[in-house]
């Protein structure tokens, strides 16, 4: 018998524990890992039981040119989808607001980013952050230089309004914002993979 799991639960080596075992290491854990490629589940035997623990959130900002949509809607599916895991932030070379349909779009997949105010990168200036992710290439060609660890990514997302620009009705523009915030909860989703993040008990 097995423990249905959700898709996308992160695994770290020192996540798992058997009350029968100590700590089991990564190969030991395929032994008792199954992956259901059809419905994407993963299950493992009952008597195991996942343990996340993570001793410090990953801090983590979005970079665009204005901050005000593809960095704001990544923000929000951050926030969203791994609150344990990482403190978000989003941040623009310049600063335009936040783009009312950006949040439209997100309100309509369940996420409120109204909270969330367009800042500008020099606030960030004197802050320590893991990782900076620029997600336009003008953003990623005028990424100012972070100080001690940050490392600097680069992920590029269509600009919505740009797509939208000459659309000839609401649905036509809306179309450009709903499919480029599914393409950035997909990469948030995997974004704990993509990272590489290991954890220590």
């Amino acid at each position: 018998q097995g423990k249905e799991l959700q898709p996308n639960t992160l695994f770290f080596e020192s996540d798992i524990h058997c009350s029968m075992t100590p700590t089991l290491s990564k190969l030991e854990c395929k032994k008792y890992f199954t992956y259901d490629t059809m419905s994407k589940i993963f299950y493992i035997p009952f008597r195991c039981r996942k343990v996340m623990t993570l001793p410090d959130k990953i801090s983590l900002l979005f970079l665009c040119t204005a901050n005000s949509c593809r960095s704001q809607m990544a923000e929000g599916w951050l926030r969203h989808r791994w609150p344990d895991h990482f403190e978000a932030y989003s941040a623009g070379i310049e600063t335009h607001g936040l783009n009312p349909n950006a949040v439209r779009a997100m309100a309509e997949a369940g996420v409120d980013i109204r909270g969330q105010q367009s800042q500008h990168i020099d606030e960030f200036s004197v802050q320590t952050l893991d990782y900076v992710v620029s997600v336009c290439g003008h953003a990623d060609a005028h990424c100012p230089v972070f100080p001690g660890k940050t490392t600097r990514l680069h992920f590029a997302f269509d600009d919505p309004p740009k797509l939208a620009a000459n659309a000839s009705n609401d649905d036509e523009a809306m179309y450009h914002y709903r499919r480029v915030r599914d393409d950035i909860r997909q990469f948030v989703d995997a974004l704990p993979d993509w990272l590489q993040i290991q954890t220590r008990s």
